[in-house]
């Protein structure tokens, strides 16, 4: 079976609905990537750009944002290698008040039972499994 990626733009025109026709085509790719037609692959920079296009360009509100990732993240027919780190990161983006690519490595750290980090962000001040240090 075929295995294609999946870029950023494709679903900012699913979700926006912006242009009828793309947002046809892309809802057509899902189902076939859902009905097992064709395996869709992203990545997890995919998801953090779409996130910040969602939030900054399209200012959708960041509870909507979060729903939307999830519901893109728990499709059957999307292949993500990051899959579970992505998904904790939208748990903790959506409780603290963090950027998403801090919950992002905050998620990573504690994968690789990392508890603490170099950083002048005190977005991590945020989240209690992390320990922030200044060089």
């Amino acid at each position: 079976m075929r295995r294609r990626f999946v870029d950023t733009n494709v679903f900012l025109r699913f979700l926006t609905k912006d242009d009828p026709a793309m947002f046809e085509r892309c809802r057509d790719l899902f189902r076939k990537g859902i009905e097992g037609e064709v395996i869709l692959v992203t990545s997890g920079m995919v998801i953090a750009e779409l996130i910040w296009t969602l939030l900054s360009y399209y200012k959708v509100p960041k509870a909507e944002v979060v729903e939307k990732m999830a519901v893109i993240i728990g499709t059957k027919g999307i292949d993500i290698p990051d899959r579970d780190i992505i998904a904790e990161s939208l748990i903790l983006f959506g409780r603290k008040n963090v950027d998403y690519i801090d919950a992002y490595n905050a998620m990573l750290m504690k994968r690789h039972r990392l508890e603490e980090i170099y950083s002048y962000d005190r977005d991590f001040e945020e989240i209690e499994s992390v320990k922030r240090l200044e060089p």
